[in-house]
């Protein structure tokens, strides 16, 4: 029975990804990839040559099922990667990790690139504890959601893309309060990579003034944090 490797690729140096998974990827059956044309440029860069397959958000419910009865098939093992980072985390790959174990096939997943654990440190906001959003909804539940969140006392972490990054940061300072500390980090490990650091109100001006460009973390101080400050 084969197994399956979860295997992070870099979010931007591709100096970034490790000697364990470049092996991996050479010695894998196949590779599920999120987006075949991105992956075949990271593997072109490598000197990988094994088949490669779609397993993208669109068609992992339904085709998650058959890859597993592929995996368990083959000789020796095969490798999720996502476009970056680490499949599953904001990514194409949970619901194939769930049910290979569901169906007995080995995973493991290696360590590697992920974009807000760099984001948080350099972010100078508390990282010991800490609570991972993702994306936050577009339209319905969103403002549920930041309504909720607005009393969470860890730092919060979101991913946003630079359309909506100004609509975001001024939507979390109407809810939050302009107060509240923060940091944008975008173009994590390229040549361009920035940490913007302040409250949510000098955020949203800076990012007024300066187009956002490229993919964003961003990360938000807990409350404790502005009752901390309040009592200083």
């Amino acid at each position: 029975m084969g197994m399956l490797y979860v295997i992070p690729t870099p979010v931007g140096n591709l100096e970034d990804i490790t000697m364990r998974a470049v092996r991996l990827l050479k010695e894998a059956d196949f590779v599920l990839a999120e987006d075949t044309r991105t992956s075949s440029k990271l593997l072109k860069h490598l000197d990988i040559q094994v088949p490669m397959y779609s397993h993208h958000k669109f068609n992992e419910h339904k085709t998650s099922a058959s890859v597993v009865e592929r995996i368990r098939d083959c000789a020796g093992h095969v490798a999720l990667i996502s476009d970056a980072g680490t499949p599953a985390i904001s990514d194409p790959g949970f619901m194939l990790v769930r049910e290979c174990v569901r169906s007995g096939v080995e995973v493991q997943c290696l360590p590697g690139a992920t974009a807000f654990v760099p984001a948080l440190v350099c972010s100078a906001l508390p990282c010991d504890k800490f609570v991972f959003e993702g994306f936050l909804p577009q339209k319905k539940g969103r403002q549920t959601r930041l309504n909720f969140l607005k009393e969470e006392q860890r730092t919060i972490i979101f991913y946003e893309s630079p359309y909506r990054v100004l609509k975001t940061l001024t939507q979390l300072a109407e809810v939050f309060g302009g107060e509240r500390q923060a940091a944008a980090v975008r173009e994590i490990s390229k040549l361009h990579e920035e940490c913007v650091r302040g409250s949510l109100s000098e955020l949203v001006e800076h990012f007024t003034k300066n187009e956002p460009r490229g993919e964003f973390v961003l990360l938000v101080g807990g409350v404790e944090e502005v009752r901390s400050k309040n009592e200083d």
